[in-house]
């Protein structure tokens, strides 16, 4: 929904308002819409285009250099009236004639059909050019029909280009007619917007489904279907929009991946990560990509795919230089033909193979309790997600998931390679570090490796090595993160369990049982943290937010102690600890 707004029928002049005041030396306000700051350059043809506002970029954040001259600004998702569209000419207007453009919507077609009739009836040239890129409004026997999109902006930029060059109006239309001729969009919608003040959007759809061919406003598209992954959309959107491949196209093309207001860059970059390998495999030579937010409808969730079939004259003015307060174009560089510089890359730990049945065996102990460690996480995820939530950012459980993953994928390469117990968990600390990243990352990796450390080489484990190397791996923690117990992290349930297993080790207990006491330990001192506000990491910035709540990463410790333990203590003797 739109959370910003005074009264909800001033919402686009604000817009206007404000837009030109943070671009006044670009853009001036006009009766209407925007202009040119300086105006359109004497004996140049003007580039008029517009359209309802609600789609910023469109219309008014395309008015600049090598683009528009001038936008016609309705209300939102409404077409201007015909004074506003006179209003904007006449402002635009340096004596070459007047180049009217916008998407094939039938209140624009009357109030620019009305304005360019009437400019005519005083003595200016105008053309008028409407945009019909939306190959899912209709058939290709009846391209006329269809409706303008994000094709919009592609258009506009030929046009805006040849005027810039210094074309006439015939050109200047021509040329545009052609691009226009030469481009199909197809977009998807995962949600409705919701108008300034409107307490529902537009339209809704259910979770996890996707409108195929909506349009900008949330006109009615061709199905609903569940929503693909990433790789099953890109498949979608790229092959309506190549269906319409013109005979004399060489594989040169425009393509935009256009965000539709509340799917955002990464998203959309997910998304082209796809889009683009499709569009390779099929021949088509990218020209200047764009990815990003070009024509939007508010906060509407979907996106869109255009592509513009380029040849000579048109790749050209696709490439020429464009400023606008939200289009800058020019400069774009091909990849390079010859292969880029080898990047160097971290090397994996070494890894030291065990040529003996205890060192196997201690090695196969390690990947199993990483294996224990990945299941628990995974069964706590929500838990811990919920718990981060809080006073964090609520991605423990997803970030604790990353890491065991990749940590039990090295350790199965590193075992299946022979490798001995110091050699499988240097790995797998490795593994997890990268992928779980942020501070929990960063901690077990440092954590783990100095357990590692603590392993016998190609040799069987005894409590004294896993006594060593839990303690070794709490004073790294302690050391790098710079927490101690009371500060509320893991470190309130590590340094506990520490301490426990120390005493039952002294005290001769039994391996299982000295284990048993740290598990304890290390849920008391996970519970003790609810007492306790947070003095460390991102959630010290709630401060008594976090006070009845457990720290999630003294949680996730206590757990994945419990099913450690249960894997090294069991069966075991004060000797050896083995597996079941």
């Amino acid at each position: 929904m739109t959370h910003v707004h005074n009264r909800p029928e001033d919402f686009a002049r604000e817009a206007l308002d404000g837009l030109v005041k943070a671009h006044a030396g670009t853009l001036r306000r006009v009766p209407g819409g925007v202009a040119r700051a300086e105006g359109t350059r004497a004996g140049k043809v003007a580039v008029v285009v517009g359209g309802g506002s609600g789609h910023y970029p469109a219309f008014a954040g395309l008015v600049g250099d090598g683009l528009a001259d001038a936008a016609v600004c309705g209300e939102v998702f409404a077409s201007p009236s015909t004074r506003q569209v006179l209003d904007v000419c006449h402002a635009a207007d340096a004596g070459a004639g007047i180049w009217l453009s916008f998407g094939n919507y039938a209140g624009d077609v009357l109030n620019f059909g009305a304005a360019a009739s009437r400019l005519r009836a005083q003595g200016v040239d105008v053309t008028v050019r409407l945009v019909t890129d939306d190959v899912a409004s209709a058939p290709a026997d009846r391209a006329d029909e269809r409706r303008g999109v994000a094709g919009d902006l592609v258009v506009f930029k030929i046009a805006g280009a040849a005027a810039e060059a210094g074309a006439d109006l015939a050109e200047v239309d021509r040329l545009a007619g052609r691009a226009n001729d030469r481009t199909c969009s197809f977009g998807v919608a995962f949600d409705g917007c919701t108008l300034p003040g409107a307490d529902a959007p537009l339209f809704s759809l259910p979770d996890g489904t996707a409108g195929w061919g909506l349009g900008v406003h949330g006109e009615p598209g061709i199905g609903e279907e569940p929503l693909p992954p990433a790789a099953g959309l890109a498949a979608e959107l790229v092959d309506r929009v190549l269906a319409e491949r013109p005979q004399d196209a060489d594989g040169r093309a425009a393509v935009l991946l256009n965000g539709l207001g509340a799917v955002k860059y990464e998203e959309l970059f997910v998304l082209w990560d796809r889009v683009h390998d499709l569009l390779a495999e099929r021949g088509v030579t990218l020209v200047a990509p764009l990815v990003g937010e070009y024509v939007t409808s508010l906060d509407m969730a979907g996106c869109s795919l255009t592509v513009t079939w380029l040849d000579d004259e048109l790749e050209r003015l696709w490439l020429a230089p464009a400023a606008t307060p939200a289009f800058r174009h020019g400069g774009w560089r091909a990849a390079a033909a010859s292969a880029p510089p080898e990047a160097r890359t971290e090397p994996e730990p070494p890894l030291t193979a065990a040529a003996t049945e205890p060192g196997s065996e201690a090695a196969r102990v390690v990947a199993r309790a990483l294996h224990r460690a990945r299941d628990v996480l995974h069964a706590a995820e929500d838990e811990l997600g919920a718990l981060d939530a809080v006073a964090g950012d609520g991605d423990h459980g997803r970030g604790m998931c990353r890491g065991a993953d990749a940590a039990v994928e090295a350790a199965d390469a590193a075992l299946a390679a022979g490798g001995d117990a110091p050699s499988v968990l240097r790995r797998a600390a490795d593994a997890w570090a990268d992928r779980a990243g942020g501070t929990s990352g960063a901690l077990w990796g440092v954590g783990l490796l100095a357990l590692a450390d603590r392993l016998p080489a190609d040799a069987a484990l005894t409590g004294g090595h896993v006594v060593d190397g839990v303690r070794a791996a709490c004073d790294e923690v302690c050391a790098v993160g710079g927490a101690r117990v009371g500060d509320k992290t893991l470190v309130d349930a590590l340094a506990p369990a520490v301490e426990a297993l120390d005493r039952a080790h002294r005290a001769g207990e039994p391996p299982t049982d000295a284990w048993r006491a740290a598990v304890r330990a290390a849920r008391e001192g996970a519970a003790r943290t609810r007492e306790t506000t947070a003095r460390r990491g991102r959630s010290r910035v709630l401060g008594d937010k976090s006070l009845g709540v457990a720290d999630p990463g003294a949680t996730s410790l206590a757990l994945l102690l419990a099913e450690v333990g249960a894997e090294l203590g069991a069966g075991t003797d004060d000797a050896e600890v083995e597996a079941r």
